[in-house]
């Protein structure tokens, strides 16, 4: 299978994801269809437990189909700009543009129309305005050079098929000195070839993951330092979801 054709199955089933909700029936963590034979299932949502939703639709928290909650380790501050990898239903753009306040901005970044479509209805019903959701793939960023201060992303990364690429397009719209605070899946060995030609492992959150190995080389060949991933919840022995921090 190529590139192309995995990064089609990947839309294909957020897409599907989107539109029960869309359609006000909701879906498992990790898109449609069976849960994966992992924990990764069982999060989503409940890892906001504790926040302040005040307001937020309940579709913005329920359709959240993350790993964590990168808004809690971001450390936002007032007037900055702040760009969602994979934004999905919006539950974390929308935390941030509350947290960046009216001089801040928060944009979503999501190459799913199903998904942008739930997030801009989401936005509406918040009625949040620091807000902007863009179309595009996290490999590409519809964003200029130095434009935003921080970076999230949750359980998206994991999917692409061009991770390098993917920081390489992070760092490059990074300010100097900006914060990349990412959620993900981590893997705990390599997976086969086998493995990764299984779409649904792929799709489903599991065999995209790089190892912590990985992950710390590829962020620093794209010119990120003070890295660290931090475990936030184990997933069993080949996997784990973690907190993954660094600065441009």
């Amino acid at each position: 299978m190529t590139d192309q054709q995995t990064q089609e199955r990947v839309r294909l089933r957020y897409a599907a994801a989107a539109e029960r909700f869309l359609d006000e029936q909701p879906a498992g963590c990790c898109g449609s269809g069976p849960a994966p034979a992992t924990d990764v299932a069982s999060l989503g949502a409940a890892v906001y437990e504790g926040i302040e939703e005040g307001d937020l639709p309940d579709a913005a928290v329920l359709s959240s189909l993350g790993c964590g909650n990168p808004t809690a380790v971001a450390e936002l501050r007032e007037g900055e700009t702040v760009l969602d990898l994979g934004s999905g239903g919006g539950l974390d753009v929308l935390l941030s543009a509350r947290r960046v306040g009216p001089r801040g901005k928060a944009y979503g970044l999501d190459m799913t129309d199903e998904m942008l479509e739930l997030a801009r209805r989401n936005q509406a019903e918040a009625g949040v305005e620091n807000v902007e959701f863009l179309k595009g793939t996290i490999e590409d960023v519809p964003l200029p050079d130095d434009s935003v201060d921080v970076i999230i992303s949750n359980c998206v990364i994991n999917l692409s098929v061009d991770k390098p690429r993917v920081f390489a397009e992070a760092r490059r719209v990074l300010r100097p000195g900006g914060r990349f605070a990412v959620s993900d899946i981590v893997a705990r060995r390599d997976f086969t070839e086998a493995e990764r030609a299984d779409m649904a492992q792929w799709t489903s959150c599991i065999s995209g993951a790089l190892t912590e190995t990985d992950y710390r080389a590829g962020l620093e060949a794209a010119g990120f330092t003070d890295i660290e991933v931090i475990v936030s919840h184990d997933l069993g022995p080949d996997l784990f979801s973690a907190i993954v921090r660094a600065r441009a």
